[in-house]
């Protein structure tokens, strides 16, 4: 069933809602969100995305911004439960959006990041 998210779901910095308000008016197709997504790999176990999206299915959850929605799926809310979404712009042309307060979802090898070229 579709669910209304708040805040304490998932929320956006100013930063982050000012550029994706940005990317909706640039995009020509008709969208009715964008859907943030997980998908399992790695040694932290999951990498989050995002995509712009032309549907809302019955298990989404949807958080409405000013100019645009925000759309997760059941799956992929409990990952997500207190994450802030914030945009950063270095001043040097990388510009990415960041995902802030990830909760730590285990599947580590302990041996990433260390030079060891991987998980074991």
């Amino acid at each position: 069933m579709l669910a209304a998210l708040t805040a304490q779901d998932l929320s956006l910095t100013l930063p982050a809602q000012s550029k994706m308000g940005e990317l909706f008016t640039q995009v020509e197709e008709t969208i009715r969100g964008v859907r943030v997504f997980a998908t399992p790999g790695g040694c932290s176990g999951i990498s989050f995305g995002m995509t712009f999206t032309d549907r809302i299915n019955d298990n989404d959850g949807v958080l409405d911004c000013q100019d645009f929605k925000v759309i997760v799926d059941d799956g992929t809310l409990p990952y997500l439960r207190g994450v802030e979404i914030d945009f950063v712009d270095r001043g040097d042309g990388a510009a990415t959006f960041v995902f802030n307060n990830l909760p730590s979802t285990g599947g580590g090898c302990g041996s990433c990041g260390s030079g060891g070229g991987g998980c074991a």
